[in-house]
């Protein structure tokens, strides 16, 4: 990765958030290794959304914290590095929210590190998340998409109260996937499923 330093302010923050075993922080420039690494692992991205570019390109994760995650952080989406609390500077994973008049119609979207899968890691980030949108930032519902066929984000989906609407068509970084699952959160729905844990 090129030490070349990239333009941040401090305006370019989220709140930090923990987890029993996860913490939540600010996307950093020293995450960007770890972010190009796992992009350019196909099993990683292939459920992403066609706006991913595919072979990931060498500049890959610093043209996304420039033109993506800088412009709009902290107003129009919030993106969260996952990290486990043993090890608070290694980014496992993203994390991110997105507003209603964002480019895409999903208010919600995540990866993680293949090492990682299978933990329940990604659902104990959906439920920190999902807090944080509805008591904090005034959500009344969410949107959430995952690829036909992406059993795993589905199952996610299911555990945390959302419920299934439709299946559209759609583009992902495999171009065998053609179609999306759409699912919708309320907020009275989330409080229901949280009063009951």
């Amino acid at each position: 990765m090129a030490n070349e330093e990239l333009s941040t302010t401090e305006a370019y923050q989220v709140p930090t958030l923990s987890s029993e075993r996860l913490i939540f922080r600010n996307i950093r420039q020293a995450d960007l290794e770890n972010i190009q690494r796992n992009f350019q692992d196909y099993q990683t991205v292939r459920f992403l959304n066609s706006a991913v570019p595919w072979p990931y390109p060498q500049d890959g994760a610093v043209t996304w914290y420039r033109k993506m995650h800088l412009p709009g952080h902290g107003t129009k989406h919030w993106n969260w590095a996952i990290c486990r609390k043993e090890s608070p500077d290694e980014l496992i994973g993203v994390i991110g929210l997105f507003c209603n008049a964002h480019s895409h119609s999903s208010n919600r979207g995540f990866w993680l590190d293949r090492r990682f899968w299978k933990r329940g890691y990604m659902t104990e980030a959906c439920t920190v998340i999902n807090d944080y949108a509805f008591d904090v930032l005034g959500f009344e519902k969410l949107i959430f998409d995952n690829a036909l066929g992406n059993e795993a984000s589905r199952r996610i989906k299911e555990k945390t109260g959302a419920t299934f609407i439709e299946i559209i068509e759609a583009k992902f970084v495999d171009p065998a996937i053609t179609k999306l699952e759409r699912w919708e959160l309320t907020r009275e729905a989330w409080q229901k499923l949280r009063s009951k844990s």
